[in-house]
C-alpha cells in the first residue's frame, strides 16, 4: 500500500482517539529511525513529544526488537498463573530499582490498567473507600482511571462512581496567593488537603493518587517540601501514597523515578510507557513489602489475561538494560539543562509565553494572551476556535511533531536525543512563536 491508501483506510475505518472524527488527516508512515519518522514521500518528522511521552528509547532500537524477536522463538504467551523467565527477570529488575520499602509487582497492559489495580489494591489492603486525586490530572481513561482523572476527560464518566475526591494541584504560576517561598506554598496546599481530607473522614480515605510531575496537564513541578508533606499526611492517617510515574517513571526526568527527585518512598507506584518505551503495550504497579506481606493471606482480586505478557517483560528486560548501558539518565541531565536554557531564553523573547517548566526532558510552555494578568490563550476546556491546533499545525508543517494540552505545548523529546538535534528542532519552535505573538494575542 502507499501513503495515500494507507491514510484513507485509516480514516474510513479507524476510530482516532481524543478527535472529531470528520477532516482528519493522519501522516502515513513508512519508517521511523531514533527521534525520526519519515513519510512516503521521503520527508523527515521529529519527534519532539516521544509520542505520547512514552517511546523513551526512540524508534528501531535493535537491543530491544532482537529481545522480543527471541523471545517469539521461545514461546509468545502462557497465562499469568505459570512461571515465565521475563515476567520473573523484569519483575526483579525493577524491584531493585526501587527504594527498600518495595516488594512485588503486578503487571498490566497499560498506565490505566495499573492505576486501576492500584487503587483496588488500595481498598483492599486497608479497608477503605475513598480515593483522593488531584484537578490538574490524567490517569486514564478507563473507568476507575478516568474517574481519578480531574481534568475535562473525565466528564463523558459523569456521573461517576462514588468516593473519587478531587483536590487542588500546587500550581503557583496561577495561584492568587503570591507565596514568598516555595516552603510557604507548600505549608499552605499540604493545609488545605489536609483539612479537606478530615472533612471527608480520614478513617474512610484508602489513597491520595498523585501525579509525581503533573504531565499533560502542564509538567507541574511540586514545589520544596510537597511530596515529604503528602508523604506525612499519609503516614499520620494511614492512608497509601500511590505515585502515577506512567509518564516520569524510566528516566524521563533525569531519575530512574521522578518521586526521587523529592526524597519520598511511597506505598505504590505505577508505571508503563518508558518499560517498553511502547514496543509492546506493559504497565505494573509496585506495592510494598507490607502491601504484597498482605495478599499472602488475603484474596489479591486483580486479574489480567495478559499480566506480565512474554514479549512486553523481553521488551521491558532490554529496554531497563539499555536506560544503564547506554548511560541514558547522563544523557537526560545533560541535554535537559540544554532544554531548560533554551525555554528560559523563550520565554524572555516571546510575550506569549506565560511561563516555562522543565525536568529532565519533560517541558512544558505555557502560552497566554497577556503576561500581566496571565489570562490563558486559550479559555480553560473551551478552545472553540481550535487556537492550539493551529499552532500545533504550523509545528508540523516544520515537522516539528508534538501535541498541546489546554494553553500547554508540550516539549518531551525522546531520551536518547542529542543537543546538536534538540538545537536545530528548538529552531522552529522559536519561529512558530514568533508567529504566535504577532497573530494570536
Amino acid at each position: 500500500m502507499n501513503g495515500e491508501e494507507i491514510k484513507s483506510m485509516s480514516t474510513k475505518y479507524v476510530l482516532q482517539s481524543w478527535s472529531k472524527q470528520g477532516g482528519l488527516n493522519p501522516i502515513p508512515i513508512q519508517r521511523a529511525e531514533g527521534i525520526y519518522l519519515f513519510d512516503f514521500d521521503g520527508n523527515r518528522y521529529s519527534d519532539m513529544s516521544s509520542q505520547l511521552v512514552n517511546l523513551n528509547l526512540g524508534f528501531s532500537n535493535g537491543a530491544i526488537a532482537n529481545a522480543i524477536k527471541e523471545q517469539v522463538d521461545m514461546y509468545c504467551f502462557v497465562a499469568p498463573s505459570y512461571a515465565s523467565e521475563p515476567r520473573a527477570i523484569l519483575g526483579k529488575m525493577i524491584i531493585d530499582l526501587l527504594p527498600d520499602n518495595f516488594g512485588k509487582i503486578f503487571f498490566t497492559n497499560s498506565g490505566a490498567e495499573a492505576n486501576e489495580n492500584a487503587i483496588k489494591m488500595a481498598r483492599m489492603y486497608t479497608g477503605r473507600n475513598k480515593i483522593f486525586s488531584r484537578y490538574r490530572s490524567y490517569h486514564g481513561s478507563s473507568f476507575g482511571a478516568g474517574n481519578m482523572t480531574g481534568e475535562p476527560r473525565r466528564f463523558p464518566l459523569e456521573p461517576g462512581i462514588p468516593g473519587f475526591i478531587k483536590f487542588f494541584d500546587p500550581y503557583i504560576y496561577r495561584e492568587k496567593i503570591n507565596f514568598e517561598s516555595e516552603e510557604q506554598a507548600t505549608e499552605f496546599y499540604i493545609s488545605k488537603l489536609e483539612e479537606q481530607l478530615n472533612y471527608e473522614n480520614t478513617d474512610s480515605v484508602a489513597a491520595i493518587v498523585l501525579e509525581t510531575i503533573t504531565g499533560s496537564n502542564g509538567i507541574i513541578i511540586p514545589p520544596t517540601g510537597y511530596m515529604q508533606g503528602i508523604r506525612k499526611l499519609c503516614d499520620k492517617y494511614g492512608i497509601m501514597m500511590i505515585c502515577d510515574e506512567v509518564m516520569t517513571g524510566f528516566g524521563r526526568t533525569g531519575t530512574m523515578f521522578g518521586f526521587e527527585n523529592f526524597d519520598v518512598k511511597p506505598d505504590i507506584v505505577t508505571f508503563a510507557k518508558g518499560v517498553t518505551c511502547g514496543y509492546v503495550p506493559l504497565g505494573g504497579a509496585a506495592v510494598s513489602k507490607e502491601i504484597a506481606k498482605y495478599f499472602d493471606d488475603h484474596f489479591l482480586s486483580c486479574g489480567s489475561t495478559y499480566s506480565g505478557h512474554p514479549l512486553a517483560c523481553a521488551a521491558g528486560i532490554a529496554s531497563v538494560n539499555y536506560y544503564k548501558d547506554a548511560n541514558i539518565l547522563d544523557n537526560v541531565k545533560t541535554v535537559g539543562k540544554v532544554l531548560g536554557d533554551i525555554l528560559l531564553e523563550l520565554k524572555e523573547k516571546h510575550k506569549s509565553i506565560g511561563d516555562v517548566r522543565c525536568i529532565g526532558l519533560f517541558s512544558a510552555i505555557e502560552l497566554v494572551k497577556d503576561r500581566t494578568t496571565k489570562e490563558p490563550l486559550v479559555p480553560y476546556g473551551k478552545d472553540v476556535d481550535q487556537t492550539m491546533g493551529k499552532i500545533i499545525g504550523m509545528l508540523r508543517a516544520k515537522r516539528f511533531m508534538t501535541y498541546a494540552h489546554e494553553n500547554m505545548i508540550l516539549v518531551c523529546p525522546p531520551l536518547i536525543i542529542t543537543e546538536e538535534q534538540l538545537r536545530e528542532e528548538m529552531v522552529k519552535l522559536d519561529e512558530v512563536l514568533s508567529v504566535v505573538d504577532k497573530d494570536f494575542i
